[in-house]
Protein backbone atom coordinates (compact mmCIF):
# COMPACT_ATOMS: atom_id res chain seq x y z
CA UNK A 1 0.00 0.00 0.00
CA UNK A 2 1.52 3.40 -0.92
CA UNK A 3 -0.01 6.49 0.09
CA UNK A 4 1.18 10.29 -0.53
CA UNK A 5 4.99 8.80 -1.83
CA UNK A 6 5.56 6.75 1.83
CA UNK A 7 6.40 2.66 1.25
CA UNK A 8 4.22 1.61 3.74
CA UNK A 9 4.03 -2.19 5.13
CA UNK A 10 2.14 -4.12 7.49
CA UNK A 11 4.58 -4.60 10.31
CA UNK A 12 6.10 -1.34 9.84
CA UNK A 13 4.34 1.80 11.60
CA UNK A 14 4.10 5.15 9.68
CA UNK A 15 7.35 7.64 10.36
CA UNK A 16 6.36 10.61 13.04
CA UNK A 17 6.31 14.09 11.20
CA UNK A 18 7.19 16.43 13.41
CA UNK A 19 4.71 19.22 13.69
CA UNK A 20 6.20 22.78 13.24
CA UNK A 21 3.17 24.74 12.95
CA UNK A 22 1.54 27.51 15.47
CA UNK A 23 -0.20 25.82 18.02
CA UNK A 24 -3.38 26.32 18.09
CA UNK A 25 -4.02 27.18 22.04
CA UNK A 26 -0.91 28.98 22.23
CA UNK A 27 1.25 26.39 24.71
CA UNK A 28 5.12 26.53 24.18
CA UNK A 29 6.14 23.16 21.50
CA UNK A 30 7.23 20.43 23.90
CA UNK A 31 10.59 18.78 23.76
CA UNK A 32 9.89 16.55 20.92
CA UNK A 33 8.47 19.28 18.81
CA UNK A 34 4.66 19.39 18.93
CA UNK A 35 2.57 21.46 21.66
CA UNK A 36 1.43 19.36 24.99
CA UNK A 37 -2.03 18.39 25.84
CA UNK A 38 -4.47 21.06 26.48
CA UNK A 39 -4.77 22.40 30.43
CA UNK A 40 -8.25 22.54 31.86
CA UNK A 41 -10.03 25.50 30.88
CA UNK A 42 -7.84 26.08 27.85
CA UNK A 43 -8.34 25.01 24.32
CA UNK A 44 -11.77 22.77 22.87
CA UNK A 45 -12.40 21.12 26.73
CA UNK A 46 -14.13 23.52 29.06
CA UNK A 47 -12.92 23.62 32.90
CA UNK A 48 -14.48 21.05 35.30
CA UNK A 49 -17.91 23.19 37.30
CA UNK A 50 -16.96 23.95 40.55
CA UNK A 51 -18.11 21.73 43.40
CA UNK A 52 -21.70 23.18 44.50
CA UNK A 53 -21.80 24.90 47.79
CA UNK A 54 -23.34 23.02 50.45
CA UNK A 55 -25.08 23.74 53.83
CA UNK A 56 -23.74 23.24 57.13
CA UNK A 57 -24.92 19.30 58.15
CA UNK A 58 -26.02 19.19 62.01
CA UNK A 59 -24.07 17.42 64.34
CA UNK A 60 -26.36 14.67 64.45
CA UNK A 61 -29.49 14.06 62.13
CA UNK A 62 -31.56 10.81 62.31
CA UNK A 63 -31.94 8.79 59.35
CA UNK A 64 -35.37 8.78 58.39
CA UNK A 65 -36.43 5.71 55.91
CA UNK A 66 -39.34 6.06 53.93
CA UNK A 67 -41.64 3.65 53.52
CA UNK A 68 -42.70 2.50 49.73
CA UNK A 69 -45.36 3.15 48.04
CA UNK A 70 -45.17 -0.39 46.03
CA UNK A 71 -47.56 -2.43 47.33
CA UNK A 72 -45.05 -4.21 49.32
CA UNK A 73 -46.95 -4.04 52.86
CA UNK A 74 -50.02 -5.45 51.27
CA UNK A 75 -48.26 -8.20 49.46
CA UNK A 76 -46.72 -9.01 53.29
CA UNK A 77 -49.76 -8.85 54.61
CA UNK A 78 -51.78 -11.39 52.25
CA UNK A 79 -48.40 -13.50 52.57
CA UNK A 80 -49.30 -13.84 56.47
CA UNK A 81 -52.87 -14.35 55.92
CA UNK A 82 -52.51 -17.30 53.39
CA UNK A 83 -49.58 -18.97 55.63
CA UNK A 84 -51.96 -19.04 58.88
CA UNK A 85 -54.72 -20.30 56.93
CA UNK A 86 -52.19 -23.21 54.70
CA UNK A 87 -50.77 -24.14 58.53
CA UNK A 88 -54.58 -24.70 60.13
CA UNK A 89 -55.55 -27.04 57.22
CA UNK A 90 -52.09 -28.64 57.42
CA UNK A 91 -52.66 -29.37 61.15
CA UNK A 92 -56.11 -30.61 60.46
CA UNK A 93 -55.39 -32.47 57.71
CA UNK A 94 -52.30 -34.32 59.51
CA UNK A 95 -54.80 -34.87 62.42
CA UNK A 96 -57.43 -37.06 59.99
CA UNK A 97 -54.48 -38.85 58.65
CA UNK A 98 -53.00 -39.70 61.82
CA UNK A 99 -56.33 -40.44 63.24
CA UNK A 100 -57.13 -42.92 59.78
CA UNK A 101 -54.00 -44.48 60.48
CA UNK A 102 -54.69 -45.33 64.35
CA UNK A 103 -51.66 -43.85 64.86
CA UNK A 104 -50.40 -43.98 68.59
CA UNK A 105 -52.28 -40.99 70.81
CA UNK A 106 -49.91 -41.75 73.80
CA UNK A 107 -47.24 -40.60 71.65
CA UNK A 108 -46.47 -36.61 72.29
CA UNK A 109 -46.36 -35.40 68.37
CA UNK A 110 -49.66 -37.37 68.12
CA UNK A 111 -51.01 -35.84 71.15
CA UNK A 112 -49.54 -32.18 69.93
CA UNK A 113 -51.47 -32.64 66.42
CA UNK A 114 -54.94 -33.89 68.20
CA UNK A 115 -54.35 -30.94 70.05
CA UNK A 116 -53.72 -28.16 67.93
CA UNK A 117 -56.57 -29.45 65.46
CA UNK A 118 -59.10 -29.47 68.51
CA UNK A 119 -58.21 -25.88 68.93
CA UNK A 120 -58.57 -24.77 65.25
CA UNK A 121 -61.75 -27.16 64.59
CA UNK A 122 -63.36 -26.68 67.62
CA UNK A 123 -66.11 -24.39 66.38
CA UNK A 124 -67.32 -27.23 64.08
CA UNK A 125 -67.03 -30.23 66.49
CA UNK A 126 -69.98 -33.20 66.22
CA UNK A 127 -71.79 -31.28 63.10
CA UNK A 128 -71.62 -34.31 61.76
CA UNK A 129 -72.61 -37.25 63.98
CA UNK A 130 -72.23 -41.05 62.49
CA UNK A 131 -71.67 -44.34 63.61
CA UNK A 132 -67.83 -44.64 61.40
CA UNK A 133 -65.94 -42.82 63.77
CA UNK A 134 -63.15 -42.74 60.52
CA UNK A 135 -65.99 -40.51 58.76
CA UNK A 136 -66.64 -38.60 61.23
CA UNK A 137 -63.22 -37.04 61.68
CA UNK A 138 -62.89 -36.98 58.20
CA UNK A 139 -65.65 -34.78 57.62
CA UNK A 140 -65.42 -32.66 61.55
CA UNK A 141 -61.88 -31.91 60.44
CA UNK A 142 -62.07 -32.12 56.83
CA UNK A 143 -64.57 -29.22 56.66
CA UNK A 144 -62.89 -26.78 59.09
CA UNK A 145 -59.34 -27.09 56.68
CA UNK A 146 -61.79 -26.77 53.61
CA UNK A 147 -62.59 -23.27 55.32
CA UNK A 148 -59.07 -22.08 56.31
CA UNK A 149 -57.83 -22.79 53.26
CA UNK A 150 -60.42 -21.22 51.32
CA UNK A 151 -60.58 -18.24 53.66
CA UNK A 152 -57.13 -17.81 53.93
CA UNK A 153 -56.67 -17.69 49.82
CA UNK A 154 -59.60 -15.51 49.02
CA UNK A 155 -58.83 -12.73 52.32
CA UNK A 156 -54.58 -13.31 50.30
CA UNK A 157 -56.26 -12.45 47.01
CA UNK A 158 -58.50 -9.84 48.34
CA UNK A 159 -55.87 -7.81 50.21
CA UNK A 160 -53.57 -7.92 46.96
CA UNK A 161 -55.74 -6.36 44.80
CA UNK A 162 -56.21 -3.23 47.12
Amino acid sequence: MRRIGIPVSDTEPLPRQPYNGPDPYGHAPGPYGHAPGPTPGHGPYPAPAPAPAQAPQPAYRPARRERPRDGSGQRRAALLVQSVGDVAAAILGLWIVLYLLDANRANPFVEFVQGAAEWFGWWAQDIFTMDVEGLRVLLNYGLPALIYLALGHGIATWLRRL
